[in-house]
């Protein structure tokens, strides 16, 4: 493992020790309801689904743009951290006021502004809900791609900050590839355009850019994205397998068949009948493993299609493939793999998500790694994930009480992602770096690497204010120099306790 770096990745902002005269001026921007600075208030933002916890001093709720940009014009004259947060379903600590300061809460801003569909383009609030897009555009044919397990609560904004997938974004990719342009406040205030409803653009990509750069370059506020026409026909297929190599030899032999399903999802035996007990899917509780495959396109050539994976699955090791009769019971399968981390939360004080990836062709040796994982460190370890892409969720369940416990599941957590990018993978697919990965930053990254995108980041928040110490690894030192005694990391009132799934 490399080291991390040593200078030039942290701030030392000072929070102004007269907060409450910045809270009058915030006030005066977005009304009085719109500023939230009591204590039992600000607890409600200090976390998110992820790993720690850091309290903001204040949280505000902007209605326009011009708001917003206000209020980054007046927190970086008075050298304040401002942190963008959407719907707080993040799982890497995106969201968190890390060193303190003032949270924008986008849950006002989410309106659907546009819907073009001769133009197959919709712009929206980034606080509008992932799924309410579909919603608002299906009956004319049409629906929003990207679309993670959260997508009834996560909002745009947020999947554009961490650039999120999901188990249909196999055939038709991640958020990048469905946002064409976008408003965006940089810290000290400006706005500015960057692509719009064209397919492209000239210039440079800073659409691109800016889509997964997990809140670090400005704050966007308008957010043009991609329509994708409804198929024509959906098959969904429940291929059951007695083994988890079985199943994961399926996912790499539909792989190199050149046959791209919509969605192709695994789980394992275990996970299986955790969720069967909390959604009653039609998940059989005797197998090891099964596969959830969508196919979608003309009809035609998703019968074929099925018909041919459904082979591939048998011929591999299969014990029997079933394809949903009917809409019914097409959602009855989904609703298993969409609410299985509750599922699961059902049967545990708590349980550490990860997001590893690993090229699909690695799967079945991944899985048995992080079996050994789990007996090394003595925990319960199950598996979820999406196998057509090779993005890994493995769950370890833990009890946040037991210190020992969650130091072993903190430790094999960076275990499963080391191994990840041992095999030519990733630390991350979906869920960002934030302030959960940083230190795992170097494992993929030489110094040189890091220093190139601590530049690009510094062109836009040079002072650092702008949701500080994410995504980029940072010294001890850092952490202690800011406003002592503040609830921030490293502080004597932090958490770096997981949270549980209640």
């Amino acid at each position: 493992m490399q080291r991390p770096l040593s200078s030039g990745l942290c701030y030392n902002l000072r929070i102004p020790m007269q907060f409450h005269r910045l809270v009058k001026q915030l006030k005066k921007i977005v009304g009085k309801d719109g500023v939230l600075d009591h204590p039992e208030d600000l607890m409600l933002y200090e976390y998110d689904g992820g790993v720690d916890r850091g309290t903001p001093q204040a949280v505000c709720f902007p209605q326009t743009t011009e708001q917003v940009s206000q209020i980054a014009r007046l927190a970086t004259k008075e050298n304040v951290p401002i942190v963008p947060r959407g719907a707080g379903t993040g799982l890497s600590g995106g969201a968190i006021a890390r060193q303190g300061g003032i949270v924008i809460g986008f849950s006002r801003m989410n309106k659907i502004l546009e819907i073009d569909i001769p133009s197959q383009r919709a712009v929206v609030q980034p606080g509008v809900v992932n799924l309410d897009l579909t919603h608002a555009v299906e009956s004319r044919g049409y629906y929003f791609a990207p679309d993670p397990s959260s997508q009834k609560a996560c909002t745009i904004g947020g999947n554009v900050a961490e650039n999120s997938g999901g188990p249909h974004t196999l055939a038709n990719g991640v958020t990048v590839n469905h946002v064409t342009g976008l408003e965006v406040v940089l810290p000290g205030g400006r706005i500015v355009e960057f692509g719009g409803k064209a397919a492209e653009s000239c210039g440079y990509d800073m659409t691109g850019f800016f889509v997964g750069s997990e809140g670090t370059l400005g704050i966007a506020t308008k957010i043009t994205v991609r329509l994708t026409k409804l198929p024509e026909a959906v098959a969904t297929l429940l291929a059951v397998f007695n083994t988890v190599d079985d199943a994961a030899n399926s996912v790499v032999a539909i792989t190199a068949a050149s046959i791209t399903p919509a969605a192709l999802e695994m789980l394992d035996g275990w996970t299986l009948r955790a969720v069967e007990a909390a959604t009653h899917a039609g998940y059989p509780l005797d197998s090891g493993a099964v596969l959830l495959i969508e196919l979608e396109g003309l009809r035609e050539a998703v019968d074929e299609n099925a018909d041919a994976v459904r082979e591939i699955c048998l011929r591999v090791g299969a014990r029997g493939v079933r394809r949903a009769a009917d809409e019914k019971e097409r959602q009855l399968l989904w609703s298993g793999r969409k609410n299985a981390f509750g599922a699961v939360g059902r049967i545990s004080p708590s349980y550490y998500v990860q997001d590893g990836v690993i090229p699909r062709t690695k799967i079945p040796q991944t899985l048995r790694k992080i079996g050994e994982i789990g007996r090394k460190y003595d925990l319960q370890i199950g598996n979820i994930f999406h196998a057509g892409d090779g993005n890994l969720h493995p769950l370890i369940l833990f009890d946040t009480r037991d210190r020992e416990q969650t130091k072993r599941t903190l430790a094999a957590g960076q275990e499963i992602l080391e191994y990840c990018v041992s095999v030519g993978g990733s630390i991350t697919g979906e869920h960002g770096v934030g302030m959960e990965k940083m230190a795992a930053m170097p494992v993929m990254f030489s110094e040189d690497d890091i220093d190139v995108m601590t530049r690009l980041r510094n062109v836009f928040n040079p002072a650092g204010t702008l949701n500080p110490q994410k995504l980029f690894p940072t010294t001890r030192s850092c952490r202690e120099t800011y406003s002592p005694g503040h609830p921030s990391v490293g502080g004597p009132n932090a958490t770096s306790e997981i949270h549980g799934a209640d």
